[in-house]
């Protein structure tokens, strides 16, 4: 009784039902115990309506198939994403915006999600909605220069020093009354040479925490004073 009502709601609700219970058949396994058959029916988890697409689905050509990388349909939109990609890579076109225009579910979203797999990893992808912008929370401006900066993808690099070696010997002066700061000093052998380094109260809590002891391979950021045991 529920596929004619589906049918005559929707031709292409109908057509989804059909791929999906082929797809869902696909996935049942079939198993004998004890000359019983067993069917068990795989659960398949998403964290998105768009986290199955991996792509446009274009070949080298930038000619669309029907159903590839996630995408069905839509064959002239995808293959003028795909030109859009290939000016992007080359470099012909830059800082420019895509207007993406149609009516709701015709996959614009998904496209766009498509053109940024396609572009890459490293290329972010960020999707927000009317309700975000429109907020009693936050203002119309801070809610879009969240997304821009969620955009952006900067990458920054830090350079450290680090010490590496195995610990000769640690000694923690605590005063006799059980209050005041602790002095403590570390012993510590390189390949190189042998130092000796005076530690303050926050890298005596760090080596308390770590429960560091002779014998350790430590690395101590000079930095930072976090110290961290290997072995």
């Amino acid at each position: 009784m529920v596929l004619p009502f589906i049918h005559s709601v929707s031709s292409s609700v109908y057509l989804l039902f059909l791929i999906s219970k082929k797809f869902f058949s696909s996935l049942r396994c079939e198993t004998m115990i004890d000359g019983i058959e067993v069917h068990d029916v795989l659960k398949m988890e998403r964290i998105g309506a768009h986290s199955h697409i991996r792509g446009l689905g274009l070949s080298p050509n930038l000619e669309p198939s029907r159903v590839a990388d996630g995408m069905v349909g839509q064959m002239k939109a995808r293959k003028a994403a795909g030109l859009i990609v290939k000016m992007i890579q080359e470099g012909k076109i830059a800082g420019r915006a895509i207007l993406i225009a149609g009516a709701p579910g015709t996959g614009k979203t998904a496209i766009a999600n498509a053109i940024s797999r396609a572009l890459g990893e490293d290329t972010p992808f960020v999707s927000i909605t009317a309700s975000e912008i429109f907020s009693v929370d936050m203002s119309k401006t801070e809610a879009l220069m969240q997304s821009f900066r969620k955009a952006i993808g900067v990458r920054i690099k830090e350079e450290t020093e680090v010490l590496e070696g195995e610990v000769v010997c640690l000694e923690i002066d605590r005063p006799a009354t059980g209050g005041g700061t602790k002095v403590g000093r570390l012993t510590m052998k390189t390949t190189d040479m042998e130092t000796v380094y005076d530690l303050g109260n926050k890298m005596i809590e760090e080596c308390i925490k770590q429960k560091i002891a002779s014998g350790d391979i430590v690395q101590i950021d000079k930095g930072s004073g976090i110290t961290l045991s290997i072995f």
